[in-house]
C-alpha cells in the first residue's frame, strides 16, 4: 500500500493511501485534536462514522472537516480546531 504524508499542527504524519485523517492521527498516537467551544474540553474520534462532529479539524484552511470521513491526502495541512472553527473569518 502507498504511504502519503501530511502535516498536522506542523508535524509530519504518515498515512496509508485511502486512510482517513482520523485513523492516521490515531495511528500516530493522537487521541484529541479539537477543543469544545464553551469549556475547551478535548475531543477526537467518538462515533467514527460522521454523526457526532467531535473529530472536526481544519484542512488546508477550511474548518469543520470531519477527520473520520476526510481522506488524508499528500501534502495536506491539517490543524487542531478550536470550538466551531474560524469559518466566519474566511473570505
Amino acid at each position: 500500500m502507498d504511504v502519503i504524508r501530511f502535516r498536522f499542527d506542523g508535524r509530519g504524519i504518515e498515512a496509508e493511501q485511502g486512510q482517513s485523517i482520523g485513523a492516521a492521527l490515531i495511528a500516530a498516537g493522537y487521541r484529541s485534536w479539537r477543543s469544545t467551544r464553551r469549556t475547551g474540553q478535548p475531543r477526537g474520534v467518538f462515533c467514527g462514522i460522521g454523526v457526532c462532529f467531535d473529530c472536526l479539524v481544519t484542512v488546508n484552511g477550511s474548518p469543520n472537516q470531519r477527520a473520520c470521513l476526510t481522506e488524508a491526502r499528500h501534502d495536506d495541512q491539517v490543524a487542531t480546531q478550536e470550538g466551531a472553527g474560524r469559518d466566519h473569518l474566511a473570505g
